[in-house]
């Protein structure tokens, strides 16, 4: 393969993370932290960052090892090399963004149980070489951060009238986008607004799955 294909293959894989295979609006997985932390877009941009750095560091550690794990211990194994870097990211916020941390050290931890993190291990990373799966975990992260800021602005901005914190609408502002319900609900409305522009458009077949 040449250094164009190569390009062109690493491109598209993250295209796919962020557009055609988005794990909130397309594939539909980790839904339940895409509600718990996007009522505002500096806890859903900062649970993106992390999930970014555990996608990318758990994919090229499983390709790593993907050669010395026996397949019926493979997902324990995995689960194991998701907790180390998940326990790296926890310390690290907590060491060094102690403000945001305090507001979301628990769904930190939560971060172990996002299907997306152990399904693109099991599905892509276990099978391909490091670059690759560096850039399907650079893709499928981004795309999470990617979703979890559009429904955090959208959240923020209706349920609190502000952004990142800062007041933006001086209005009454509907409190519900704020809470569970109105999580699901901006969920929902954004992954219809999103399948129906890929379908009209693009030729899609709307979302494929679902998980936490």
């Amino acid at each position: 393969m040449s250094n164009a294909e190569s390009k062109i293959s690493y491109i598209g894989l993250i295209k796919n993370g962020i557009f055609s295979e988005n794990p909130i609006f397309r594939v539909a997985l980790s839904l339940c932290p895409a509600v718990a932390v996007t009522s505002g877009v500096k806890n859903g941009f900062m649970m993106g960052i992390a999930v970014l750095f555990v996608q990318i560091m758990v994919n090229v550690t499983v390709s790593i090892v993907r050669k010395f794990i026996h397949p019926k211990v493979r997902i324990p194994s995995y689960m194991f090399i998701i907790a180390t870097w998940v326990t790296v990211t926890d310390l690290s916020m907590a060491a060094f963004v102690r403000d945001i941390y305090a507001q979301m050290g628990l769904y930190i931890k939560l971060i172990v149980a996002f299907a997306i993190i152990l399904s693109r291990a099991e599905l892509f990373a276990s099978k391909q070489k490091i670059t690759p799966s560096f850039f399907d975990g650079l893709g499928n992260g981004i795309g999470f951060l990617f979703a979890l800021v559009i429904i955090g602005f959208f959240r923020e901005l209706l349920g609190k009238g502000s952004l990142w914190g800062y007041p933006i609408v001086d209005t009454k502002p509907l409190l519900i986008m704020i809470l569970p319900t109105g999580g699901f609900f901006a969920v929902g409305i954004l992954m219809g607004l999103f399948n129906w522009i890929d379908m009209k458009f693009f030729g899609g077949g709307g979302a494929s799955g679902g998980g936490h």
